[in-house]
């Protein structure tokens, strides 16, 4: 794709899509290192099959192929992949900015319950945490989910149905303890 044209075309449709990209590949990797590669593949083959976008929702298509690319990698990789654990406080983009009211106590308590949050989102089944993710922190759309995940609109609502049950379910035992 030497063409500039194209290539200004994908920098203003598609670059600005990167956090998401990797904040998709990350929750899918549970690894920022694997997230990195699964970006940077999905990028090069997004750019590749540019001339041929048709769609109107260049975030749902590079979302898509991020997915993709990650279920590629880690049919590849599988059984190699690293166990190196996302840490949130470090990596999160997530991370609210304090109050200005807040005092060190209520600043850890909200640390604490997002920690709890993501470590639940995590023990989720790959097919539901998907889902969730991409419904709650993306923010995308039944349909534009369904179109990122490849499954009917129906299944995208029965995914995040169970999924935000079996979200609730390891959370329960957690509020308790608060």
């Amino acid at each position: 794709m030497a063409d500039p044209i194209v290539a200004q075309r994908f920098k203003a449709l598609v670059l600005p899509h990167l956090n998401s990209a990797f904040n998709l590949a990350r929750w899918l990797t549970r690894n920022d290192h694997d997230a990195q590669d699964v970006v940077q593949e999905a990028y090069l083959r997004a750019y590749r099959f540019f001339p041929g976008f048709r769609g109107e929702d260049p975030r749902s298509w590079l979302l898509a192929i991020v997915r993709n690319t990650f279920y590629t990698w880690y049919q590849q990789n599988r059984g190699q992949a690293s166990a190196t654990v996302f840490d949130e406080e470090i990596h999160s983009a997530e991370m609210a900015a304090p109050h200005p009211h807040d005092n060190p106590e209520a600043m850890l308590i909200r640390s604490e319950s997002q920690k709890r949050v993501h470590q639940a989102l995590r023990a989720l089944p790959l097919e539901f945490r998907e889902v969730v993710m991409l419904r709650e922190l993306e923010e995308l759309s039944y349909k534009q989910i369904a179109a990122v995940v490849g499954i009917p609109m129906g299944t995208v609502m029965s995914r995040l149905g169970r999924g935000r049950q079996l979200l609730a379910t390891l959370l329960a035992p957690m509020d308790q303890e608060a």
